[in-house]
């Protein structure tokens, strides 16, 4: 962000987004979008190229999905960058969820199993559902490393801008990303 003022001015629209403000919801969106457009790409960067959700997609899906609730539970700008985090993930998996159902029937031709493994998009999404799923088990015990994973992994966010959407140090950060990684790998090894 160049404006110094920006993430007080995100707070400040925050709080009137939060009392049921929809014009509010709209200024705090207007005044995230680069962020959460940087956000979004970061994420979609490593994916395949045929997919069907783009970044300006996603974007606008998780504006959509905040806009559905209706308010917004966040009081400052790291609350809400991390529940941004949190739907940007959602959005991304109920995609892949939607895409990888197409591919398995929809009333298309059914081959053959091969020995060859599967396409790297395809192998991208299963591994985003595994993630999921593995972060979901997480959440039972170490709820903050499922948010680091989730505002890294799914969010594309720097160890600082985590600190500061989780009122935390960078090394708490880094610590818990190292954990989370072990962790996460133990629970995707089969």
């Amino acid at each position: 962000m160049d404006d110094p003022s920006e993430p007080s001015r995100i707070s400040r629209l925050l709080g009137l987004a939060s009392t049921g403000d929809e014009a509010a919801l709209a200024k705090v969106f207007e005044a995230a979008y680069p962020e959460l457009r940087s956000l979004a790409s970061s994420r979609l960067r490593n994916r395949g190229r045929n997919e069907s959700l783009e970044t300006t997609a996603l974007v606008h899906e998780t504006f959509m999905r905040f806009a559905l609730h209706g308010e917004i539970q966040a009081e400052h700008r790291g609350q809400f960058f991390r529940y941004a985090g949190h739907v940007m993930r959602s959005v991304i998996v109920d995609e892949v969820r939607k895409r990888l159902a197409q591919r398995r029937g929809s009333g298309a031709s059914h081959v053959a199993l091969t020995t060859t493994g599967p396409s790297d998009a395809l192998g991208a999404e299963e591994e985003i559902l595994q993630v999921h799923e593995a972060l979901d088990g997480l959440a039972e015990h170490e709820p903050r490393l499922v948010d680091v994973v989730q505002l890294r992994y799914f969010g594309g966010m720097t160890d600082a801008e985590i600190a500061d959407a989780l009122g935390v140090t960078d090394r708490t950060v880094r610590r818990d990303w190292e954990k989370a990684r072990l962790l996460l790998a133990e629970a995707l090894t089969p």
